[in-house]
């Protein structure tokens, strides 16, 4: 029994294996590393895409590629364009515009929030809104103009009415389902905290149904334009839309497309700006977009 004690409780001999120090494994080199995403933004890198548009315009129309008849060329219609602000007729039509525009836009982001918090925080709402508005959203604005000019007659009124159809349905259905995607852990979080509804809303609903709020503001703002297109060539007497169906009855393309390139500015500052707002208020979150 002592000698096996002995024998167990003697040291072993060290041998190569143990005394040769652990080599820990290679380092990948520095600046290797594969990026799995879009890359780092440019500053005004979305302008790259029009301004190649427009050179390629340019070029087609200096090389003689496009014929005058079928499109006029970049330089006609900055031509054209300058005749139209000198004469006032432009800028009075894209005031008219705008504010049809805003009016229909202001109108449906309210209706289509308010429709959306009823229905995403009320079962009772759920029931009674989210199935018409769901119908509503099958059937095109512009499909409904037939009935909006028996109700409502051919004045602003219907004008302004059509825009905000299109724009609450966006708003109402990117804002519901933000709403309802609400994690349930944060509203029994909510319930052990015992919050008051005010709370729960401020704390809880705001900043959850942000990001669907401001991705249909984005569809709300094309929505708007889009239908300000077609409202202002059903028996206008100004606006963009009914500078342009006057140009057309007397085949003046560049007309036409000054009013067509209005219309994008317009379309594209807009968008612009809501991105601008939505990066600034959801500076919180880390995404793709950066």
């Amino acid at each position: 029994m002592t000698e096996l004690l002995t024998h167990t409780t003697r040291p072993a001999p060290p041998s190569d294996t143990a005394a040769a120090p652990v080599k820990a494994p290679p380092a990948a080199p520095s600046g290797t590393r594969r990026r799995l995403g879009p890359g780092r933004a440019i500053p005004f890198g979305r302008l790259i895409g029009p301004v190649l548009v427009i050179a390629l315009w340019w070029a087609a129309s200096a090389t003689g590629y496009l014929d005058p008849r079928i499109l006029s060329g970049p330089g006609t219609v900055l031509s054209t364009a300058s005749d139209l602000v000198s004469s006032g007729q432009l800028q009075d039509n894209v005031l008219i515009s705008l504010q049809r525009a805003g009016l229909g836009l202001l109108f449906g982001v309210g209706a289509g929030v308010l429709l959306a918090v009823a229905a995403g925080l009320s079962r009772t709402g759920e029931y009674l809104l989210d199935g018409p508005l769901q119908i509503k959203r099958a059937i095109p604005s512009l499909a409904m103009l037939p009935l909006l000019i028996l109700w409502l007659g051919i004045g602003e009124q219907m004008k302004v009415t059509v825009i905000a159809l299109g724009v609450a349905v966006n708003m109402y259905v990117n804002t519901y389902a933000s709403l309802t995607g609400i994690d349930s852990r944060y509203v029994e979080l909510a319930e052990g905290l015992d919050l008051s509804r005010a709370q729960f809303i401020r704390k809880v609903v705001v900043p959850g149904s942000l990001p669907g709020f401001f991705v249909g503001l984005r569809l709300g703002v094309t929505a708007s334009w889009l239908g300000l297109i077609v409202v202002e060539q059903i028996n206008a007497t100004s606006g963009i839309g009914y500078m342009m169906f006057q140009a057309q009855q007397y085949a003046q393309s560049d007309v036409i497309i000054v009013g067509l390139v209005a219309y994008g500015i317009f379309g594209f500052a807009s968008d612009a700006a809501v991105r601008a707002v939505e990066r600034k208020v959801l500076s919180w979150r880390r995404t793709l977009a950066g």
